[in-house]
């Protein structure tokens, strides 16, 4: 390829809504441009980006043993309405109709497509195993779209789906799913975690994200720097700090609290320490109970340092039909009290009490005395409270113990990847049913795993880059070595010596660019340093009458000489150790 057949088009400065390093770097780069909000143009270079991916990906994904295929942008809503989803998904999930007014949606994801195939498709256990994916333009309709391909509205995904006669062989399938996934990663060259993680909308039983480790991650990883175990800070379980309760040595002791509305003000007023208040939480629950509805109003406590975890409230007893915070109205109806001095003693009306592990091993601990300016002192449970309902419910903190031993870190990830087992989720609902081996129907048993393709090209950038551009991994990057000649088109020297490399580099299967372009070395280099090709190649007519031409990886601080007659060699060694 040479650069002046190609179209590059760097800026200067990136869109102010840019708020991430990807999205400024891929702009300038010349690699994307916005369409509307969240949905952007892939240009030649962003493109080949993705196209590398792809082919990993692909790659790993047939070597697993999957099957290839390709499924429709848009999909009925039938098949959403018999899943239940089409409701359920919520706004994120774009509901369009023809011109006949039949209803469709754009899918973020294909769970319901995939089952109705392999009911159709799929009828006797001799069928099965099987794995259907595709790599497709998907389609969520966020809120407020950001950070560019980080979180956009359309985007690129793999999708897989795996499908046995039983949940062990699904596990079976899951594994291999799970064994792909990690070499996929290994070969885009990024550092990444494995984590366990929460199902989430999808459905199922058994979850694992793959994280790119990067500061500017929305997602929290906890893990032991001294073994494998990472998790999700959602799923993380959070163990109770203290061992045992100790006997109280307060009274109960009613105290003024004045402008302190936070666990942090309370604490600082009293001097005493953070970790001796409790946090009230208030939640409400609504059931439909057929011409009525039922409002149940929970308290949560955690101690005044830790942070109610949603993940895990939704899934403790009663809260599977989904809950809320309680509205002000009701808490005053409750406690007595607006927010701010809210606590479980001589509460107004019976609210069902739920204490964090930890908080129920507490004692002569401060809470609100629902009664604004103060709060209690010295509470104790048994004495001044019921013994509660425990449970985990908080976010797991840095120095927390692991469980296997030692002590839990928190570092920041991108999610990228993430494998689910479903089970009979879809099947059951889409009675996707084959024929066991005495002739009764049985139900699929499903796995699902996803890649976000133009995200990883995002979550690379965020996790390599400096203050010249992007520094793709060689296995990601739209070129491998660029060939800087200087005065391409003014030396004949350089000009030879360029296409000779350059043709010799293409014999060896380099992907490498010429830049031909008629541009001054300080335009080339910014040019390529900001587009993030891993190794550049400089020829120029002084070192030529040296015998010599400069090789520079994107992460050396320096060019290294190299003599001309030895260059493709050098630089298919140095390529190779990137």
């Amino acid at each position: 390829m040479h650069a002046s057949q190609y179209h590059i088009n760097t800026l200067k400065e990136a869109p102010t809504e840019a708020e991430v390093a990807s999205h400024q770097l891929m702009t300038r780069a010349g690699m994307i441009r916005k369409a509307a909000g969240g949905i952007y143009t892939y240009m030649p270079m962003g493109l080949r980006v993705l196209r590398k991916i792809e082919t990993i990906i692909r790659e790993e994904m047939n070597r697993a043993g999957a099957i290839e295929l390709l499924m429709p942008v848009v999909q009925p809503a039938e098949l959403w309405v018999e899943s239940g989803r089409w409701e359920k998904y919520g706004d994120e999930l774009l509901r369009i109709k023809d011109r006949h007014q039949r209803d469709f949606v754009l899918q973020p994801t294909s769970e319901e497509v995939i089952t109705d195939i392999a009911r159709n498709e799929i009828h006797s256990w001799r069928q099965l195993p099987v794995n259907f994916y595709h790599i497709q333009t998907k389609f969520r309709d966020e809120r407020r779209p950001r950070f560019g391909l980080m979180r956009g509205r359309e985007f690129t995904m793999k999708d897989a789906y795996s499908f046995d006669r039983s949940a062990e062989a699904a596990q079976a399938s899951y594994d291999t799913m799970y064994d792909a996934y990690m070499r996929i990663f290994q070969r885009l060259g990024l550092t990444f975690r494995a984590v366990a993680a929460d199902t989430g909308s999808i459905g199922g039983s058994r979850s694992h994200e793959f994280q790119v480790i990067a500061d500017t991650g929305e997602d929290l990883i906890v893990y032991n720097p001294d073994s494998d175990y990472a998790a999700n800070i959602e799923l993380a379980d959070a163990p109770c700090l203290l061992a045992e309760r100790a006997a109280p040595t307060e009274g109960l002791i009613k105290t003024a609290t004045p402008d302190a509305p936070k666990c942090e003000l309370v604490a600082a007023q009293l001097g005493r320490d953070l970790a001796a208040t409790v946090k009230s939480v208030v939640l409400a629950t609504d059931v439909q109970e057929e011409d009525r509805t039922t409002t149940t109003v929970y308290l949560l406590l955690v101690r005044g340092d830790h942070e109610v975890n949603d993940i895990k409230v939704s899934k403790l007893p009663g809260f599977e039909q989904g809950h809320r915070l309680a509205t002000e109205e009701e808490i005053v109806a409750a406690f007595g009290c607006k927010p701010g001095y809210l606590g479980p003693i001589g509460t107004r009306q019976p609210v069902q009490l739920i204490a964090d592990l930890t908080v129920a091993n507490m004692s002569d601990f401060i809470c609100g005395a629902n009664e604004e300016g103060f709060h209690y002192t010295g509470v104790n449970w048994g004495r001044d409270l019921p013994e509660p309902v425990k449970a985990d419910l908080r976010n797991v903190v840095a120095g927390d113990p692991a469980p296997e031993g030692g002590t839990l870190a928190i570092q920041r990830g991108i999610e990228v990847g993430h494998v689910f087992f479903l089970g009979d989720t879809y099947s059951r609902k889409l009675q996707a049913t084959f024929l066991e081996t005495d002739g009764k129907p049985a139900l699929m048993q499903m796995g699902c795993y996803g890649i976000g393709v133009s995200r990883i090209a995002a979550a690379a950038i965020e996790q390599n880059h400096d203050e010249r551009g992007i520094i793709w991994p060689r296995a990601l990057a739209p070129f491998e070595v660029v060939i800087c000649p200087i005065g391409f088109t003014k030396s004949e020297a350089v000009r030879q010596a360029a296409l000779e490399l350059y043709t010799q580099l293409k014999d060896q299967g380099v992907d490498v660019i010429l830049d031909d372009r008629d541009a001054r070395p300080g335009i080339m280099f910014a040019d390529w340093e900001l587009i993030g090709v891993p190794l550049r190649v400089t020829i120029g007519d002084r070192g030529l009458k040296e015998g010599m031409v400069e090789l520079q990886a994107r992460r050396d601080p320096a060019s290294t000489q190299v003599p001309v007659a030895d260059i493709a060699r050098a630089a298919t060694e140095r390529l190779a150790a990137l």
